[in-house]
């Protein structure tokens, strides 16, 4: 009786498709699987054998459902950001506790700007509060604290970062009413603010969407800049905390009516 074999890809498609795949990769950090099947229109059993093909040429690094590109291991960790202008950060962490109040339910992001607040948080225990946060290290700072209520959302880890992403992380923040979120960016310019990370912007996004009032903070050193990502325009946040002064804030685009606390 008649049968068909199945068709066999020639081996220079494969390759053609697995060197846009590393490509692709290089620019980014955590890809899940879905979106490397989505993007190049191919089965899990096919992204599978790409990512594995690619991680023998190290030219990736295989975790669980997805892969880490390059970006990944170029980025800075936690520490290395930490003490990148730390009297900056310092300076915004004090102007960010005095809006916070008690009763609030807030979110903290991931950068380091924004675990300057979390330490300034402990420090004069605002209580009570509800944090909600992809960051391990604001977790683990603020869940010893009386009064305070830390929340961790699940996700994707990416270790250099210390943060969780994901689809995960960002349906878990739908179940959270947060009247103020803090958020950190890589630069900011005229058209507003950036990020490195696309799956981290992705998860900023839904929060700028959802949170009653949103506080974007940056030092002077992200004034002027850009990042691979754009976050959102300035008309999207509520107000910014940078160490940098009304002057040279208003020079690189940035609305008066946000600059001032």
């Amino acid at each position: 009786m008649p049968f068909s074999l199945p068709l066999k890809v020639p081996l220079h498609v494969v390759y053609a498709r697995r060197d846009k795949l590393a490509a692709w990769l290089q620019q980014r950090s955590y890809v899940p699987l879905n979106e490397v099947c989505n993007r190049f229109q191919i089965s899990p059993a096919t992204a599978r054998r790409d990512l594995a093909a690619l991680a023998r040429q190290k030219q990736i690094h295989r975790t669980h459902g997805g892969a880490l590109g390059d970006e990944y291991h170029r980025f800075p960790t936690f520490l290395e950001r930490q003490r990148v202008a730390s009297q900056g950060k310092q300076s915004i962490a004090r102007l960010a506790r005095k809006l916070i109040e008690p009763g609030m339910a807030c979110f903290f992001d991931g950068g380091t700007t924004i675990f300057a607040i979390a330490e300034e948080l402990q420090r004069s225990q605002v209580t009570p509060l509800t944090i909600i946060t992809n960051s391990i290290p604001v977790a683990e700072l603020l869940a010893p604290v009386k009064g305070i209520g830390a929340h961790l959302l699940g996700g994707e880890l990416l270790p250099r970062q210390s943060v969780l992403v994901g689809t995960v992380a960002r349906k878990v923040l739908e179940f959270y009413h947060i009247d103020i979120a803090f958020l950190g960016a890589e630069g900011i310019d005229a058209t507003g603010a950036w990020n490195s990370q696309e799956e981290v912007v992705e998860l900023q996004k839904g929060i700028v969407k959802d949170a009653r009032r949103v506080i974007l903070c940056a030092d002077g050193s992200k004034l002027g800049r850009m990042a691979p990502v754009f976050l959102a325009p300035w008309k999207e946040f509520d107000l910014l905390l940078t160490d940098a002064t009304p002057a040279e804030a208003r020079a690189q685009g940035v609305p008066d009516s946000l600059s001032q606390p």
